[in-house]
């Protein structure tokens, strides 16, 4: 889920090279925390944060195809 979270977010981002994704563990829930430049925050969340909709729907059933769950945060 890193991975894809990465590839997805680094190619909306102006600067690829900025954006980071921490990923950690709570329970069975994998957890995965955007950082990204500031200048970038408003592209990964879109108009009425559709974009991190999307995103966030692609990592959980990429997720749970490997039957885990998954959330992605924005830092």
């Amino acid at each position: 889920m890193k991975e894809l979270t990465q590839f997805i977010v680094s190619r909306l981002a102006d600067k690829p090279d900025a954006v980071k994704v921490e990923e950690s563990m709570d329970g069975d829930l994998t957890v995965l925390t955007l950082l990204v430049d500031e200048g970038d925050k408003g592209k990964v969340i879109g108009k009425q944060g559709k974009v991190i909709k999307a995103i966030r729907s692609l990592v959980s059933v990429a997720a749970q195809k490997l039957g885990k769950r998954a959330v992605v945060e924005i830092d």
